[in-house]
């Protein structure tokens, strides 16, 4: 518990710094990302969160993902936790979750108009993801609430994956209006390195689940 609180407060750490410049007050500066691989009980890690932080639920199964969602979004309401389901609106609809997050093949091929739809009627958020500049921007035209930027670092869920490094990742998020989030090998030892980026915050798996 002591290195999770460490990260929790960097992670509180850079939403002050980017304070005041491009908004994004309101997000979570800590979000926590379940994996069907890497995270055998999300409802158990869940249970790590503190108060104010963000839970994105990722599974390609859809009866999994329906069932983690009918434990973890009241749970989340009662924690006051910010609870996104992935690529899912209407589940999102059905058990009133904080809104939805799309993977960056969803925000390319404009697959999104029932989600903006749902989105505007009840002011939900919205979170992408991307893995460059590219796809940051095509995101942005969507206007969402942030970007999950990755992978910065190395990552155990994309071995031996390209990664930004922190110039690039500066430079991508200095040149958005948009808060954007750090994802990939974001650990207590690593996030210190993002200290002077303009991240809005941190997003990660391995943290929690190794």
């Amino acid at each position: 518990m002591i290195a999770m609180n460490r990260l929790v407060n960097a992670a509180a750490r850079l939403k002050v710094r980017r304070r005041g410049k491009r908004g994004g007050h309101d997000l979570p500066s800590l979000w926590l990302m379940t994996d069907a691989k890497r995270m055998a009980d999300p409802v158990a890690a869940a249970r790590h969160l503190p108060p104010g932080s963000g839970l994105i639920l990722r599974h390609t199964d859809p009866a999994r993902l329906r069932a983690l969602a009918e434990i973890l979004v009241p749970f989340c309401r009662q924690r006051h936790i910010i609870c996104l389901i992935a690529g899912d609106w209407r589940l999102a609809a059905r058990l009133n979750a904080d809104g939805v997050h799309l993977s960056e093949r969803t925000a390319r091929v404009g697959a999104a108009a029932p989600v903006m739809n749902w989105r505007r009627q009840g002011r939900r958020l919205l979170t992408i993801a991307a893995h460059g500049f590219a796809a940051m921007a095509r995101g942005a035209r969507m206007k969402p609430d942030g970007i999950l930027l990755s992978p910065v670092f190395a990552t155990a869920s994309h071995p031996g994956a390209r990664t930004l490094g922190t110039v690039r990742f500066a430079a991508f998020t200095r040149r958005m209006s948009v808060p954007v989030m750090a994802l990939g090998g974001v650990t207590s030892q690593t996030i210190s390195r993002l200290c002077h980026s303009g991240a809005h915050g941190i997003a990660g798996i391995g943290w929690i689940a190794d």
